[in-house]
């Protein structure tokens, strides 16, 4: 059977219960769930490679192999019962002391705001049996399986409320080729969604990738940022989908809740790749965390401003922005004129209209640029 078949048969599945309604609880159902398996094909991986010194932050009966391996395991009312009384209220309790192994911060994160939105015990046992048929220790299967998690995020979009809509891969590509990250160069996604950029980003440096070395400074190398819970927990899922055994550095948070002040120089990255959310608004008082020549509540314009910071001297940024941010005045020009000063903006490509279609239909630029020198010249190319 096709892994394909496997998730639609789990999505059909999900359709039958009455406590799950439409996409987005049945993707944010499949993906705490998807979580906790892969999360144990990792752990099976760690202990053969660390001998038994490996110690889960899972108390060993909530690990998935306890509790949801055996096909013929706790199933119906008891299922239920041991899913909300014991598993989601141990996980989402959790509790480390600073220095502790940061894979228990990733578990605790990513129950914190999750739900099972499920009431059918039996149903349940049939989603968990249907993810057993996936094997996340096999090569083939996991990279099979990639293109169908690429699938459902992109299935997940509706209508980009609030600015909010998937970037295509052909896009997050095309802007990490053209910054092109280097191994032992710190990325962040400031925006991150469910990981786009930061998975493409992964795929870039693999390439360059010779030792062992290399891929423990690609491992520290991914930081994400993200302040919806659903995407946050796609995103962790899909670091580990891509090989970043520990992702404790994709936070859940909202980048621009922090006053642009409180960054100093460790906070400072030297690749930025992104896409903002555009055209929504932010919450009030968000703006005050920024000088008073910037404020303003249009997130992208905000996301330009703290990016322009966050760049070392010499770091390099892509970026996907509105038209507005471009050709709009007041805040924007001066917004404008921070970047053309502080950044040689050398490169803008404007994408055809249809490239972030159904979601919105906003005429959007990727502008390239590197902080430390201004601009002098800038090459515009209109994608056809």
């Amino acid at each position: 059977m096709s892994l394909s078949t496997t998730i639609k048969g789990i999505q059909d599945i999900m359709r039958k219960d009455a406590g799950v309604d439409g996409d987005a609880q049945r993707v944010s159902q499949l993906g705490w769930m998807l979580f906790l398996k892969i999360f144990d094909a990792r752990e099976e991986e760690f202990e053969l490679d660390d001998e038994n010194e490996y110690i889960t932050p899972i108390p060993e009966e909530l690990r998935w192999r306890n509790w949801a391996d055996d096909p013929e395991g706790i199933t119906g009312d008891t299922l239920l019962d041991f899913i909300n009384e014991k598993l989601f209220k141990t996980l989402k309790n959790l509790s480390f002391s600073e220095g502790d192994d940061p894979r228990g911060q990733v578990v605790k994160e990513v129950f914190e705001d999750s739900y099972n939105y499920m009431k059918n015990g039996t149903l349940i046992r049939q989603v968990i049996n249907r993810i057993n048929e996936i094997d996340f220790t096999s090569s083939k299967d996991l990279h099979t399986f990639g293109s169908i998690y690429e699938k459902i995020l992109k299935d997940l979009q509706s209508a980009g409320n609030a600015g909010e809509f998937y970037t295509p891969r052909a896009v997050t590509r095309f802007i990490v080729d053209m910054v092109d990250p280097k191994i032992g160069e710190q990325v962040l996604d400031p925006a991150c969604g469910t990981g786009g950029f930061l998975t493409s980003t992964i795929e870039h440096l693999d390439k360059s990738k010779k030792n062992i070395e290399d891929f423990k400074l690609i491992q520290e190398a991914i930081h994400g940022i993200e302040k919806k819970q659903l995407p946050h927990l796609l995103c962790i899922t899909n670091m580990l989908l891509h090989g970043i055994e520990v992702p404790s550095r994709i936070r859940h948070d909202n980048t621009l809740a922090r006053p642009l002040r409180s960054y100093g120089p460790k906070d400072r990255v030297d690749i930025i790749v992104t896409n903002p959310p555009f055209g929504g608004m932010e919450e009030d008082g968000i703006e005050t965390n920024f000088p008073a020549a910037f404020q303003t509540r249009e997130t992208a314009d905000l996301f330009l401003v703290l990016i322009t910071h966050l760049l070392k001297d010499g770091g390099r940024c892509g970026i996907v922005l509105p038209d507005g941010t471009l050709f709009g005045e007041g805040v924007k020009t001066r917004i404008k004129e921070k970047l053309l000063q502080e950044c040689n903006l050398h490169t803008i490509v404007r994408l055809p209209n249809g490239v972030f279609s159904p979601y919105t239909g906003i005429k959007t630029n990727l502008l390239f640029f590197t902080k430390g020198e201004p601009t002098k010249e800038i090459w515009f190319c209109q994608a056809e």
